[in-house]
């Protein structure tokens, strides 16, 4: 009888290792493929400062800072570009933050733009160790320049640039608020595109025997081994969100993306600290459009969130207890789509 359990076992243990490693030999290529993103050059713009500076493994990141043309900033934005984006994309995303009293140090990551290239590692759409390292490295380049290091600092990022901006924040008190478009989490998309297709791989007979922790943990799997491929190591952006408590975040979602779904950019919206994130969709906008088809609701929503910083300045030197800012603040809990627009 022991014998007859103890094959049984080992059976299925065989069997699960068989089902695991053609999973994983089906995701591995899809995991590494980036997808096709298309990203419009951007002009650049001669009036900003040219900027270069370290990152602790000794690479040179290029940017440049774009300042008010009339009197002294209230506040800085850090500008995280998407993949394949560069430093004069703020151009187009942060236009309207000069004119309202921002400077704005726009950076292009490792391996991208005008940045010094890493070798061995190619970068692709999923969030890694390096591109947090290329924020908190900028973060630094301002906090020792005397003309800005007493200024609040934002942070504004687009796509992957976002979720490198949200976790960067997580790690740095200097970072006082969020704005993020198109932005996802390595974990919560592949485990959507996973159950997604895996009818394409597996019987269906099969997948509705298959529990959810099995395909995560597969996904894990593939994870490990793709690290240990592209020498690099994963960002997962939920094991940070929560440190981001207390800490104002807008959320812009593309509403016709069909990369980043709606249903799972609110799924990763549900996530974020209660009463101090807002969510802005822009009904009409593919993945990272939400400016081409409503500018003036974008540079609007974008100038009043990250007002909150020379507001809380002035609180700050006034010892005054208010919050002017916190009236449009949604409750992510109770309406978590009362800042919810068309565009």
């Amino acid at each position: 009888m022991l014998l007859v359990v103890f094959g049984i076992f080992a059976g299925l243990v065989i069997f699960d290792l068989v089902v695991r490693v053609v999973a994983v030999v089906a995701i591995l290529p899809i995991l590494e493929r980036p997808p096709p993103f298309t990203v419009e050059p951007t002009s650049p713009a001669p009036a900003a400062e040219p900027v270069t500076f370290q990152t602790p493994d000794g690479l040179t990141l290029h940017a440049s800072l774009h300042l008010p043309v009339d009197g002294l900033p209230t506040g800085l934005v850090i500008f995280c570009p998407e993949l394949g984006g560069d430093h004069w994309s703020a151009t187009w995303y942060c236009r309207a933050l000069p004119p309202a009293g921002f400077a704005v140090l726009a950076f292009d990551f490792r391996n991208q733009g005008q940045s010094d290239r890493m070798p061995g590692y190619a970068p692709i759409h999923w969030l890694t160790e390096f591109e947090v390292t290329d924020v908190l490295a900028a973060v630094g380049y301002v906090k020792q320049r005397p003309d800005l290091c007493k200024l609040p600092i934002g942070l504004f990022g687009i796509s992957r640039g976002g979720s490198a901006a949200l976790v960067a924040a997580a790690r740095s008190a200097e970072i006082q608020c969020v704005a993020c478009e198109g932005v996802f989490s390595m974990s919560t998309l592949s485990l959507h595109f996973a159950l997604r297709w895996a009818s394409l791989y597996f019987p269906s007979w099969a997948m509705r025997f298959c529990p959810v922790w099995h395909v995560r943990s597969s996904l894990a799997l593939a994870r490990w081994i793709s690290q240990f491929r592209r020498h690099c190591r994963y960002v997962l952006l939920e094991e940070w969100i929560g440190k981001l408590a207390g800490r104002p975040i807008l959320m812009i979602v593309d509403g016709r993306d069909t990369y980043v779904l709606p249903a799972v950019s609110e799924t990763l919206f549900q996530s974020f600290p209660q009463g101090s994130s807002q969510w802005w969709a822009a009904r009409t906008a593919k993945h990272n459009m939400a400016r081409e088809v409503d500018p003036e609701g974008f540079d609007r929503r974008l100038v009043e969130f990250f007002s909150q910083m020379a507001d809380s300045r002035r609180q700050a030197a006034t010892g005054s207890t208010s919050s002017p800012g916190s009236k449009s603040r949604p409750d992510a809990a109770s309406r978590p789509y009362n800042d919810r627009v068309s565009s």
